[in-house]
């Protein structure tokens, strides 16, 4: 910390003192909770996403009635993030709040302090003096923190499954964010595709097959959309789950176990639905295929997609700012995500973070009220509108259905029924075990092959929930 801004501090806790001192009556002396919550104190903020303009609003409006907190963000590159992160709380130099993804939540559990019930912190407050100017004083409160409960009540479904563990809250979102189909116009119109499919049915293998072009040596040179493979694919792993989802498949059974390589409860079909959606995701790099339109050889689907080589992608949100930085010129849409025709409900899938507060902290109050201050409506608003994002918050929701923004309903429209079915402790393992199962099942030709090449992945899969 530099000499200046010891300066400033010690300048701060003097003016503190003096203020709280009127503030609680003109005492002579201010008991130790009341002098240990005046001190100035600054909160360590990490994340992997968004820069500090894009929560400069929250931080000066909590700042300003926390006159004793400053507030430091740091943001990290994606890259890095995980490795600078677990290395600083090895060092005992971590942030006091850090940024999760929902699915890393069982992996950092040990790592988070949870929601305490009460808080109480110092508050500031501005008033006009008898003989002009502004008079500050600075008053104690105690204050409820939110419970389950309120989790349920006020955001998607999908933050009360993901952010509580034995009824403590471990995480609240900014955003969250859904799974939608992306689509190049021009490739569209150039094939007299009026509409993006909305199913996964005829209409949509029609359209695969009608953008997907190969030269004379049979390469792919433009691709319909970007399924069939794994690595190659941004959130193959997504994709995959959802179609097993929609398609009637139960990821995990009534004790959390993974169940989607097994016949669901009441199934009245001769297929497996879990088998039978990988079958269906890896058609489409399946050369013998008429819909075949990819293959792991081809290139990043974002990179294909921002070159004009993709029909259909599939992506989130915060892919929009990657495709406009990449690609300025190119003539994009965004549609829904595909449905299977028929089904009652609609199945979406959901990805979103969690702000959390390091165990190591010693500043969990403050922390974990900074956090919730930030996640109320009336504060997050400044950040939504900032990124764009779409909102956890049910009272939002409403409200974004009707922006101005040509994306921002699409990913709205399809909160509520969003999904996340893995609750383990090692996300990344699990992913790349989806990515292993479909590249294997791109070998094998016999039913009996497949189903044994799904039952190991789940065992895997199994191996890394508890």
């Amino acid at each position: 910390m530099s000499k200046n801004i010891k300066t400033k501090l010690a300048f701060i806790s003097l003016i503190l003192i003096f203020i709280t001192t009127s503030a609680f009556g003109c005492r002579d002396t201010v008991s130790k909770e009341e002098a240990e919550k005046i001190k100035p104190i600054e909160l360590e903020i990490w994340r992997a996403w968004d820069g500090q303009d894009k929560f400069a609003d929250i931080i000066s409006a909590y700042e300003a009635i926390h006159s004793n907190i400053r507030i430091n963000y740091k943001k990290l590159r994606y890259e890095e993030y995980e490795r600078e992160l677990l290395e600083a709380f090895a060092e005992g130099k971590g942030p006091d709040i850090f940024s999760i993804n929902s699915g890393w939540l069982k992996r950092y559990e040990s790592k988070i302090s949870p929601m305490p019930s009460e808080i109480t912190l110092a508050y500031t407050t501005t008033e006009q003096g008898a003989f002009g100017g502004q008079e500050q004083t600075v008053e104690l409160k105690k204050t409820k923190s939110l419970v389950p409960k309120d989790i349920k009540k006020q955001f998607a479904e999908i933050v009360y499954n993901q952010a509580i563990i034995d009824d403590e809250i471990y995480g609240l979102p900014l955003s969250l964010d859904t799974l939608v189909l992306f689509y190049n116009r021009d490739l569209l119109n150039n094939e007299n595709i009026v509409e993006p499919p909305q199913y996964w049915n005829q209409e949509f293998l029609e359209d695969v097959a009608a953008l997907t072009k190969q030269n004379s040596n049979g390469d792919i040179v433009q691709s319909g959309v970007a399924i069939g493979s794994a690595f190659n694919i941004d959130r193959y792993s997504d994709i995959l789950s959802l179609l097993m989802m929609q398609n009637g498949a139960e990821m995990l059974d009534v004790n959390g176990n993974v169940f989607f390589h097994k016949m669901p409860t009441n199934w009245d079909k001769p297929s497996v639905p879990g088998i039978e959606a990988l079958r269906f995701y890896t058609d489409f790099a399946n050369p013998i295929k008429e819909v075949y339109a990819w293959n792991k050889d081809m290139p990043n689907s974002l990179n294909a997609f921002t070159e004009g080589r993709l029909g259909m992608f599939f992506g989130y949100s915060y892919h929009i700012p990657m495709i406009k930085a990449t690609a300025p010129r190119l003539n994009f849409g965004i549609s829904k995500m595909l449905q299977i025709e028929g089904n009652e409900k609609e199945i979406n899938m959901a990805n979103f973070w969690l702000e959390t507060v390091s165990k190591q902290s010693e500043l969990t109050a403050e922390a974990w009220d900074f956090i919730q201050f930030a996640t109320r409506a009336e504060n997050v608003q400044s950040y939504l509108t900032k990124t764009s994002k779409p909102s956890a918050l049910r009272a939002i929701i409403e409200e974004q259905k009707e922006s101005e923004d040509e994306y921002l309903s699409v990913f709205v429209d399809q909160i509520l029924t969003s999904k996340i079915w893995y609750q383990g402790k090692d996300y990344n393992a699990a992913e790349v075990i989806m990515g292993e199962m479909i590249e294997q099942a791109l070998l094998v030709d016999e039913p009996d092959e497949l189903r044994k090449i799904v039952g190991i992945a789940a065992n895997k899969i199994q191996q890394t929930i508890y």
